[in-house]
């Protein structure tokens, strides 16, 4: 029996910021399984994500235990990358202090604990930002705490946070680069833009 190639493990948190194009790039990517945390299960409802299908081979995974235990697969070799996108604030301040309540948090933790790579888009990363609300473009002005948060998680071994859409997309290609190659496993920090 041959063991089935490592997946895209993606995390869902319930942040807007670009989530219409997180999914979009879910659909496109294949070979991922899905974490929806469960505000997220409410923010695909409210832009109208949870109508169109995902890729037939998509398993989806929702935060209904407590122990959430479908992150055992990071255990076994099932994920060779995990990608948090979008990351609300609350999700990335609880990863900078080591808190896995959710099962977004516990993805991130157990990647972390098992040497999986991962890419993290944190929301609030500029002091003023326009984000997609349902009802159109809102401005956001994130706190000093939440920047400070992702700044801290910059300095997480094997992480790399992107702050933009294209710095997520860059993050993703490269991975992608690495794994055709048959690269090591840890990514590489993003180029000072």
């Amino acid at each position: 029996m041959t063991a089935k190639a490592p997946r895209w493990a993606w995390a869902l948190t319930g942040s807007g910021h670009y989530f219409t194009e997180s999914i979009e790039i879910i659909r496109a990517l294949r070979d991922v399984d899905l974490f929806i945390s469960a505000a997220a299960e409410e923010v695909l409802r409210m832009y109208k994500q949870d109508k169109e299908p995902l890729p037939a081979e998509t398993q989806v995974f929702r935060d209904n235990s407590a122990s959430s235990a479908s992150i055992g697969r990071f255990y076994h070799g099932e994920y060779h990358t995990l990608v948090v996108s979008p990351a609300s604030s609350n999700t990335v301040a609880k990863a900078v202090l080591g808190i896995s309540d959710t099962l977004v948090t516990n993805c991130f933790a157990q990647a972390g604990k098992c040497r999986v790579p991962a890419i993290v888009f944190a929301c609030d990363s500029m002091p003023e930002m326009i984000t997609e609300a349902p009802e159109g473009p809102v401005p956001v002005y994130p706190r000093r705490i939440d920047l400070e948060n992702t700044a801290r998680l910059k300095t997480f071994e094997a992480t790399v946070v992107a702050e933009t859409l294209e710095e997520l997309r860059r993050a993703i290609a490269r991975r992608r680069a690495e794994l055709a190659a048959g690269a090591a496993t840890r990514p590489h920090p993003l180029p000072a833009t």
